[in-house]
């Protein structure tokens, strides 16, 4: 049976609390800790139950990137004229 996300949270947030001696009035910060730890599970490349890493593909070059070397390379080449 596949967790949602929201059953991951609440058992992390549960484990939190335990973890932390189950203390009073501190709900709201272990959900919120349990969903910061979701999220950054979720842009990683590890798998959702954490047992394998998902290898990511390189992504084309952005355009931007492809400007800032254009741009890097632009320069070296006036910088050589100019000397």
């Amino acid at each position: 049976m596949t967790e949602t996300r929201e059953e991951w949270i609440k058992k992390r947030a549960y484990a939190l609390w335990e973890e932390e001696g189950r203390p009073a009035g501190r709900d709201f910060a272990h959900w919120e800790q349990a969903r910061a730890e979701r999220q950054a599970l979720e842009r990683s490349a590890a798998s959702l139950d954490g047992k394998e890493v998902k290898t990511r593909k390189r992504a084309a070059s952005t355009p931007k990137a492809n400007g800032a070397a254009k741009a890097a390379a632009l320069k070296k080449t006036t910088s050589r004229k100019s000397a």
